[in-house]
């Protein structure tokens, strides 16, 4: 296994998520927004979810971010810091709010999902490159980011690409595109996602996305056609499975980013492996698991933290993978944007189920909390 870095350096975390968080109002019962009587308050946010996560799984995890001061930025500050996620380097902004938004019970796919976002000059739109602390964004193995937070202004764009851009030592880039179309003011919100997401070492899009996005169609093979730059994309096709294109001599060099010959990000100070412009990409497809489904908000996000952690962890490609689908049935299988993640022991052992196993694996609610010693064949029966 290759090594991947000192992980007692000073002021280094595992990752590091830059984003908006956002206190979310969940609906009491099924209905129109219009008719539910009353909500329960929760925590939402891409990049601080995947942040949770990552740290609910016993990685140490940073969320980098800007709040109002006021109640419910001492809510999520809280909340997420309660996760084991270091808030530190959150700012609190006196004279901007900090974001909310209210959600329907139903799927975000059907016409009947509704969202009704108050974020609009939020304190998070104010993030901007020399706003935030770029020396505790970068003192991470892995610098987590979104397409959203380009989205909420001008400011946040300019901070994106000053994180992106080719520079000589920095983390691990991982970009999840999350194309939210209702958010740009323009008709460039495309361009610019495709464009930040050459310059980052680890991609997530899913295939439905880049088609809204970009308009390509045929597959994950076309989208990587289309994007080719960064040393893994991982393509995500909904209930039938993800594949992971990773390129076989490592990453362009343009990148600069501190990861080692196999893709593994090293931490700072680590010396890395030079690596040549890309080689052939290595194309690993893995099935989705049968869940039942409760709710799909945040399962993206999920899926992303159990494939950042696999990749921390520097396990085969087909097993960060299977990591992700794990990680997004533990939220999918909960009502919320976030669910605690299944024990590692746990994950793991699902991982390493053979291919027939795996493909008859059934998972309902409350899955994450059986027993470890537990048979999959037990599994496969949850309600």
């Amino acid at each position: 296994m290759t090594a991947t870095g000192a992980r007692n350096a000073p002021d280094v975390v595992d990752v590091v998520a830059l984003g908006e968080s956002m206190v979310t109002f969940l609906p009491s019962r099924p209905g129109r927004l219009a008719d539910v009587p009353s909500f329960d308050r929760g925590i939402g946010g891409a990049e601080s979810n995947v942040a949770c996560v990552l740290a609910a799984a016993g990685h140490t995890a940073r969320w980098v971010g800007r709040v109002g001061a006021d109640g419910f930025g001492d809510h999520l500050v809280e909340a997420i810091g309660g996760y084991g996620v270091d808030v530190s380097h959150v700012r609190r902004d006196p004279r901007r709010p900090t974001g909310i938004y209210f959600r329907t019970a139903g799927d975000r796919s059907t016409d009947a999902h509704e969202v009704a976002y108050y974020r609009a000059g939020s304190a998070a739109s104010a993030m901007s490159p020399a706003g935030v602390d770029l020396d505790a964004l970068r003192a991470g193995r892995v610098l987590h980011l979104s397409g959203i937070t380009a989205a909420l202004s001008s400011d946040c764009l300019d901070l994106l690409r000053e994180l992106t851009a080719p520079r000589p030592g920095r983390p691990l880039i991982s970009f999840d595109v999350n194309h939210r179309p209702g958010l740009w003011r323009n008709t460039r919100g495309p361009e610019v996602l495709l464009d930040l997401a050459r310059g980052a070492d680890l991609v997530f899009v899913g295939e439905d996305e880049a088609e809204e996005a970009w308009g390509i169609t045929g597959g994950p093979t076309r989208i990587r056609q289309a994007l080719p730059e960064p040393q893994t994309l991982v393509v995500k096709q909904g209930a039938r499975g993800a594949v992971a294109f990773r390129h076989s001599a490592g990453s362009r060099a343009a990148g600069a980013a501190r990861v080692g010959a196999d893709g593994t990000p090293q931490a700072p100070g680590r010396a890395t492996t030079p690596r040549p412009a890309p080689a052939q990409a290595q194309a690993t497809f893995e099935p989705a698991l049968h869940v039942d489904v409760v709710a799909t908000t945040g399962a993206g996000d999920a899926f992303a933290a159990g494939f950042l952690s696999a990749t921390l962890r520097d396990l085969p490609v087909r097993d960060r993978l299977r990591h992700g689908h794990l990680t997004a049935a533990a939220v999918l299988t909960a009502p919320g944007d976030l669910a605690a993640p299944p024990a590692r022991a746990h994950a793991d052992r699902l991982a390493a189920l053979d291919d027939t196993a795996w493909g008859t694996l059934r998972l309902g609610p409350g899955w994450t909390r059986a027993d470890e010693h537990e048979g999959p064949e037990k599994e496969a029966r949850t309600p």
